[in-house]
């Protein structure tokens, strides 16, 4: 089993910045791959970065040059720096960490006002 702790979801304007951090536990397996995703009002859950253990990072193109996601094998955790943000950001952000199955973080609510 594995479980994940989010934190840094916040209210911030357009412009700003945050970093949102996610702590996995549990049987993580040897080689994974964590990220995230969010979910906007009213859309679907949808991609927004990702880091396996060898490091091979993916962006979804929007976010690309903006956030930043990184991660630390030994404490078993994944950061996402997003600046320069925008109302589209606006979403729940979810973590995930990946082997055969997927889990899935309880969601943090990030909102950015105009």
């Amino acid at each position: 089993q594995v479980q994940l702790v989010e934190s840094g979801g916040d209210l911030v304007q357009a412009g700003g910045s945050l970093t949102l951090a996610c702590v996995a536990s549990g049987s993580l397996g040897s080689f994974n791959i964590m990220g995230w995703y969010r979910q906007a009002p009213g859309k679907q859950r949808q991609f927004v970065a990702s880091m396996n253990t060898d490091g091979s990072i993916t962006y979804t193109p929007s976010v690309k040059g903006r956030f930043t996601i990184s991660r630390d094998n030994a404490k078993n955790t994944v950061s996402l720096q997003m600046n320069s943000l925008t109302p589209p950001d606006t979403g729940v952000y979810y973590c995930y960490h990946r082997v055969t199955y997927i889990t899935w973080g309880q969601g943090t609510q990030v909102t950015v006002a105009s």
